[in-house]
């Protein structure tokens, strides 16, 4: 079984670079308060060290 970490949008990506409005598309998160569970691969790692000022890690698993 594949560990997975659940994170939650937290910040608006109005008014930021567009690489990391990209960045929160990819992980799967495009409004506020809104929940995605994702692999825990060292690429899905390094997309939410980029946006980490607009996401929230709920939980891991």
């Amino acid at each position: 079984m594949a560990k997975t970490i659940k994170v939650q949008q937290i910040g608006s990506p109005i008014r930021r670079p567009a690489d990391q409005r990209a960045t929160l598309k990819g992980l799967k998160l495009n409004r506020i308060g809104r929940t995605s569970e994702l692999p825990d691969t060292p690429a899905t790692r390094g997309m939410l060290t980029k946006v980490k000022h607009l996401v929230r890690i709920v939980g891991d698993k």
